[in-house]
């Protein structure tokens, strides 16, 4: 249940078990299974912008890697 999860509880200001955390990161080649996921769905940068499917995933992959809380999607310069 989303309404439940920590981090959507801390933003409405009610008491959590701990601090929610999120990172800054951008999509690219760090991560090695960015760049398998990219190689298997033989993708861009560009179409994983353009894919709500393959945006989603990928920024799932930090989060499941290291535990945290949420995913924030946004549009920077290099969609422009």
């Amino acid at each position: 249940n989303m309404e439940n999860h920590r981090f959507f509880k801390a933003i409405k200001g009610e008491e959590v078990d701990q601090i929610p955390i999120w990172l800054f990161r951008q999509a690219g080649p760090y991560l090695p299974e960015y760049n398998k996921y990219k190689r298997e769905n033989n993708v861009s940068f560009l179409d994983i912008i353009r894919s709500p499917e393959h945006s989603s995933q990928v920024a799932m992959q930090p989060l499941e890697r290291y535990g945290l809380d949420a995913a924030i999607l946004f549009s920077d310069i290099l969609t422009i």
